[in-house]
């Protein structure tokens, strides 16, 4: 990423060596349940009392668990494009872990485009440029190649 675009949220996505974006989880050292968004402590998995996670590297790849299409534009203060255009949202069941992650879907694909059970992978898009004229990017799914 360059100076001119970050991440929309920080600590969610990074990319690695050949510039391939991944989801940034933790993971919880007593019972291995894993977690999206990442944090420090309290482990989600109601059986366990570990409170100790660890940040790790998520999949890349999952297939479609589910997913909707956003037909309209959120209300301020959540950024917008003038004009709003229809999105996907899709939840991905990561390969590994099991863990369902949502996301936007890239541009170009909608709801018709897309079937429960197929494969997909991470990507970033652009969200919305800041006041500074940052391009803000968050993570995204698309149709695996």
């Amino acid at each position: 990423m360059s100076a001119s675009t970050q991440p929309a949220v920080d600590g969610w996505f990074a990319t690695d060596g050949s510039g391939q974006p991944y989801l940034i989880g933790a993971k919880c050292h007593h019972c291995g349940t894993y977690v999206f968004p990442p944090r420090a402590n309290n482990c989600p998995n109601p059986g366990c009392d570990g409170d100790e996670l660890a940040q790790v590297p998520l999949s890349r790849r999952g297939t479609l668990w589910s997913y909707t299409e956003n037909r309209y534009a959120p209300p301020p203060p959540y950024p917008s494009p003038d004009p709003f255009e229809p999105f996907a949202v899709a939840a991905v069941e990561l390969a590994d872990e099991g863990l369902i992650v949502l996301g936007k879907v890239v541009e170009g694909t909608l709801a018709a485009d897309l079937k429960v059970g197929m494969e997909m992978e991470l990507t970033t898009m652009p969200l919305y440029v800041d006041d500074d004229g940052v391009e803000r990017i968050v993570h995204a799914w698309r149709i695996a190649r």
